[in-house]
């Protein structure tokens, strides 16, 4: 008996869904990880777009600007920190040793704070490689760029 080689309904019916899930998974990926890749953050106004649309609202009177070097090695707290940045889709493991920008604002919007809370962004090549929100008070916080509820 011969076998047929040729499309099957079955065959056919399991390329459709192979396909519908690498297209889903393509629109998933787009809309989670476009982000800050659309915007210019290689300028104040791209920053404050990027910002303004995960719901922050910064006073760009206050932006401090400084060059860093992620560490060669992440260890102590910068594991730590680097756990919270993987967690948001960045990973500093990708640029130890390497040089990139730092930008901090203070927020304006911050809900529920007795003390300023700022941004930081780590920006390499007009593309964010990390950021936080935090506040500098003795007990302060730190969380991901994403805005959480109180």
């Amino acid at each position: 008996m011969l076998k047929s080689h040729g499309l099957t309904k079955r065959k056919a019916a399991a390329i459709v869904v192979l396909l519908a899930a690498v297209l889903l998974g393509l629109i998933l990926l787009r809309w989670y990880g476009a982000g800050a890749s659309n915007y210019d953050l290689s300028t104040t106004e791209g920053r404050q777009a990027f910002l303004l649309e995960l719901g922050w609202e910064i006073d760009t009177d206050t932006e401090e600007f400084r060059t860093v070097v992620v560490p060669e090695k992440l260890e102590g707290i910068m594991s730590q920190y680097n756990r919270m940045q993987q967690a948001q889709g960045y990973d500093l493991n990708e640029h130890l040793g390497e040089s990139c920008q730092q930008y901090s604002y203070q927020l304006t919007n911050y809900p529920d704070s007795d003390s300023p809370v700022f941004v930081t962004l780590y920006i390499q090549d007009g593309k964010l490689i990390a950021g936080d929100i935090h506040t500098n008070a003795l007990n302060g916080f730190m969380h991901g760029l994403k805005r959480i509820s109180k």
